[in-house]
């Protein structure tokens, strides 16, 4: 695996350097950038180039859910995973749909960190059991409504399909394979599922599609 370019934004430097620290012995993850802010973090980003932003929320200056939107828009292909203290599962689905590909807690183990960058990188979304609950929760509370034809979503075979796939944790090639499609074929109907849903990226669209009971 190619080294994975890495940026942290948290201004507790004594955190700060321990994430740092602590992933030091996986030799694939380099850290180019250290940021105490957002508004720091986005002023060093054209030249450090990351491929992964450790984004916390909580931030003087610029907090790290308006750096996230702002990041996510000026550089969609940079991938972003939420390390925050905050539990609030409103903060997850607002995170996740607005730009963030992972969520961790600040007590997560540096290999769960590690899996989470790899796991962008090669997937586009990391969902741990913490999100998981949150999506199980926000799927049942969903249940208990009367259902309605007004909003009832509508997908043929393919695209439910590769929406189930990509719910799986399976890459595009992969999937391609499986369906016996191209892998053109195969992004052309994830980034319509994604315009249709409103949804920024890969991770929003699981996201999507779990709440709203798309997925078996």
């Amino acid at each position: 695996m190619s080294t994975i370019k890495v940026a942290i934004a948290d201004d507790h430097k004594i955190f700060r350097k321990g994430v740092v620290l602590s992933l030091r012995p996986y030799t694939n993850i380099k850290f180019v950038q250290e940021a105490e802010n957002g508004a720091e973090l986005l002023a060093g980003v054209p030249l450090s180039q990351p491929d992964v932003v450790l984004m916390d929320l909580r931030m003087p200056i610029k907090d790290g859910i308006e750096t996230t939107k702002e990041l996510s828009k000026a550089y969609p292909g940079i991938r972003i995973i939420v390390l925050s203290m905050y539990e609030d599962e409103r903060f997850v689905s607002h995170m996740m749909e607005n730009g963030a590909q992972g969520y961790l807690l600040k007590n997560a183990e540096p290999q769960e960190i590690r899996k989470a960058i790899i796991d962008v990188m090669e997937k586009g979304y990391y969902l741990n059991n913490f999100v998981n609950r949150i999506l199980l929760k926000k799927s049942h509370s969903r249940q208990k409504g009367a259902p309605s034809l007004a909003t009832e979503i509508v997908l043929n075979d393919r695209e439910k399909d590769v929406l189930k796939y990509i719910c799986m944790e399976f890459t595009a090639t992969e999937i391609a394979q499986k369906m016996d499609i191209s892998n053109r074929t195969v992004e052309a109907i994830k980034d319509r599922l994604m315009e249709r849903f409103g949804s920024k990226n890969t991770a929003g669209l699981v996201f999507f599609a779990v709440k709203n009971n798309l997925v078996d």
